[in-house]
This record gives C-alpha cells, structure tokens and sequence, in this order.
C-alpha cells in the first residue's frame, strides 16, 4: 500500500511521455487541439481492435490444438498456475465465451484507452495483475480460470471510479454514462453461477479501483495545491 501511495501522487504516464521530448524534437500536439484527439483516437482504436483480432487468433489456435492452451488459464494455489496470471485473460473457454466478452472488450477497453494512451495501458496493468493475481489466491482448487471478463470488470470500475478520485466533472459524467450502460454486469462479482469465475471479476473490479486511484494522482495533488494556494492568499 506504500508503494501505490508513491506512485499515486506523480505516476502518470502520458505526462511523463510529455516530459520526455527534449530540444530538437517536434513539439507533440498540445493535449485537447484536434490534431491530439484525433491522434488520440485513431491509438485507441488501432489498440483495441488489435487486442480483439489478438483473441481471436488466440481462440483460433486454441480450436485447431484442441482446447489444449485452456490449461494455460489461472489454476488457483499451484505453482504451474501462476503462469495463468500472464496468459489467463487472453483465453477462452469456447467461441461463445469469446463472443460474449468482445462488445464489453471493445467499448470499455477504448473508453479506457481514450483517458490516455499511456494511462490507459497502465490502468489495463494493474487490473491484469490484481485480477490474475487474486483469482490464483482465492479460487477454487482444482479449477481453471480464463478470459477477458477480468479485464472488463476492471475497465469498468477504473471509468467509474477515476472521475471521482480526480473531482473532474467530465470524467465523472463519462462514468456515471458508463455505469448506467454497464453497471448491472457488476452482479457478477457475486458467487452462485457454476461456471462463472466471480473471484475474477470481484478482483478485476478491485483491481479498476486501484488503478483509478493511483492514476489520479496528479490530479488530486494539483487540486490539494490549488486548496493551499486558496487558503493562502491575501484577502
């Protein structure tokens, strides 16, 4: 917890992309012109559908191997398991399931993109590595856990939760857009559906909220700046 404490107050990672152009270089469109969001867009979409075609290719392979890269999925409490932590949201357990988490995939995952193509990776990172990680702790021995649906449980929480961490009136009413499309599939951190791996989704979720809170850093420490400038000033 230390540690997301420190980061929280200066990680952001397209302002740290910013920083890095140095003398000589062109100057990198200013964030909020057109040529940015266009920029901006045409990144997130290229990503995001370049992540779909990547599971599908992978469900392809899959098939053609007879399901056998199933096995590579998140086996909880087994040391040959902790390799699903890697591997666990790129698999499927059938073209249904694979089907069924593209649409959530592509608009949560571009949404996600479009706060920032460094903070979108970075918040996608942290939810792989939290939701992977606590599934291994927590679920069921014996079991196999697959898919992206981590990830869209996180994406999720990250969109609705960021605009409140950074007090951005935007950001918030993107959220609170993103909850009432989606919200309801957050009954899904629930147990009771055989078959559906809620510990994946309770720890994506989790793993959203702290990316939403790590990654409004800046903002939140701008905003206590902006608070002791106010106080400060002469009447």
């Amino acid at each position: 917890m230390a540690v997301t404490a420190g980061m929280g107050s200066s990680f952001d990672p397209d302002r740290i992309a910013a920083l890095r152009g140095g003398p000589g270089k062109s100057p990198a469109p200013r964030p909020g012109s057109s040529p940015a969001l266009k920029l901006l867009w045409q990144r997130a979409i290229g990503l995001t559908l370049g992540f779909v075609a990547l599971l599908y290719a992978i469900e392809g392979i899959d098939t053609l191997s007879g399901d056998r890269l199933q096995s590579e999925g998140v086996r909880p409490r087994s040391a040959d398991g902790l390799i699903g932590i890697a591997f666990g949201p790129l698999l499927h357990g059938d073209w249904a399931h694979l089907m069924g988490n593209t649409v959530p995939v592509i608009v949560l995952g571009l949404l996600t993109l479009l706060t920032g193509i460094g903070r979108g990776l970075a918040a996608t990172a942290i939810v792989w590595v939290v939701g992977e990680a606590g599934t291994w702790l927590t679920g069921e021995p014996g079991s196999v856990h697959v898919g992206a649906s981590v990830l869209v449980f996180g994406w999720l929480t990250y969109l609705i939760s960021r605009g409140f961490f950074a007090r951005n009136v935007w950001q918030i009413l993107i959220g609170l857009v993103v909850g009432l499309l989606y919200g309801s599939i957050l009954w899904g951190v629930l147990p009771g559906q055989p078959g559906i791996s809620w510990q994946g989704h309770l720890f994506g979720a989790v793993g959203g909220l702290i990316a939403g809170w790590v990654l409004s850093g800046d903002e939140r420490r701008r905003r206590r700046g902006d608070s002791v400038g106010r106080s400060a000033s002469p009447r």
